[in-house]
């Protein structure tokens, strides 16, 4: 079965920083060979595309997280990460862990990440 497990949402203050972590398992075929990526979803908003980081390690990023946010890979463990700094409210969503190596294309199931005072 495979699994997509998303943490380190939580509530945190403007200009703060969060980590989200998504560990994968049971993926068919090497992890190293997925393009990972992080989506969000805004209440009343669809879900865009934050980072996405390729089979080959290289990364794109939303223009409004640019210079904020940080993709990076653990295939070793299986692991994607964002590293979010200098949050803003508007950062407020459900962050979604994605895998995709077609036809594969698993989701997991979000993390609340809150920017508030």
């Amino acid at each position: 079965q495979v699994q997509l497990v998303e943490s380190g949402g939580g509530l945190v203050q403007p200009g703060g920083s969060l980590r989200l972590s998504c560990a994968a398992s049971g993926l068919p075929n090497s992890f190293s060979r997925y393009d990972m990526g992080w989506y969000r979803q805004a209440p009343g908003k669809q879900r865009d595309l934050v980072a996405r980081i390729l089979s080959g390690n290289s990364a794109n990023y939303a223009d409004s997280v640019k210079d904020r946010f940080t993709i990076s890979r653990d295939n070793a463990k299986g692991t994607v990460y964002l590293q979010m700094n200098s949050l803003k409210p508007e950062d407020t969503a459900v962050y979604y862990c994605n895998a995709n190596h077609l036809p594969f294309n698993y989701w997991g199931q979000g993390t609340q990440v809150t920017v508030s005072v």
